[in-house]
């Protein structure tokens, strides 16, 4: 499996799939920052349930929420217990999995 380097003058991003023991995950890298998330088949088809509102919305502070507490946790911060999951994360055993918007897909 081979990766796949997407730039433009902001940044650059690696895009490649990995095997772990849980399947296969799809790995996004920033070289130049050192972050990096694995993504599993059902967390890339929620994103494209999502509109670029959210991606706007995300990229308006890009570096994280701003200091301010009073604003709240930042657009697609993960919830704590007292604010519930964030949307369109997955449901834990007791809430189960979140609906599918579509409502086609079992």
């Amino acid at each position: 499996m081979s990766e796949i380097k997407l730039g433009n003058e902001f940044t650059e991003v690696v895009v490649e799939p990995v095997q772990t023991r849980n399947g296969v995950r799809l790995r996004i890298s920033v070289p130049a920052s050192g972050h990096e998330i694995l993504l599993c088949p059902l967390e890339l088809e929620a994103l494209t349930w999502q509109d670029h509102d959210l991606f706007t919305q995300l990229l308006a502070t890009p570096h994280g929420p701003e200091d301010d507490a009073s604003t709240g946790p930042a657009p697609g911060a993960r919830g704590d217990a007292s604010t519930g999951p964030a949307p369109g994360a997955r449901g834990d055993a007791s809430t189960g999995p979140a609906p599918h918007p579509r409502g086609d897909v079992g």
